[in-house]
């Protein structure tokens, strides 16, 4: 990788790489990483014509696809580490809308070390291996920390080969 970057803005290559080559709906949000360490993980999507509904407010498309970032963020950089082939995807997602997103939207899963821990279990087993994980999307620049959706998806790993 690029390590003469900042770790931000490597953390956003990846995830927009990733997204380009494998999910392009994913790229088209553009989502960007603001944090990603081994307890947490942020991903801000912008509000603009491509991420918002026909009320000026964000899409729940692109809030489905923020919180499935954030969500696999961090088991897809622990996979990439461990050099291992694991199928990574979710298997239910819950959403709960609280307010309308009228502007740039943060999604927060805080969830880093008991994804480590089903990453590490998955590595050492030939089962399929799941965790319900929670992301929480808020609007800094209009409600500081206050919800604006709530999800879980629950996160379900298998080694291959």
């Amino acid at each position: 990788m690029i390590s003469f970057l900042p770790k931000q803005t490597r953390d956003t290559f990846f995830l927009q790489s990733f997204g380009f080559l494998k999910i392009p709906l994913l790229f088209a949000c553009r989502p960007s990483v603001l944090e990603l360490s081994d307890e947490k993980a942020i991903v801000r999507i912008r509000l603009n014509r491509r991420t918002q509904n026909h009320l000026k407010s964000m899409y729940f498309g692109t809030l489905a696809i923020g919180a499935d970032c954030a969500g696999g963020i961090i088991a897809a950089k622990l996979i990439e580490d461990a050099g291992a082939k694991v199928s990574l995807v979710f298997k239910d997602f819950h959403a709960e809308f609280l307010k309308r997103p009228e502007g740039d939207v943060h999604f927060t899963c805080t969830e880093g070390r008991a994804i480590a821990e089903l990453v590490k279990k998955t590595l050492g087993s030939d089962e399929r291996q799941s965790l319900p994980v929670h992301v929480v999307a808020t609007v800094p620049s209009k409600l500081g920390e206050e919800p604006v959706a709530k999800f879980t998806l629950t996160l379900s790993l298998k080694k291959r080969g």
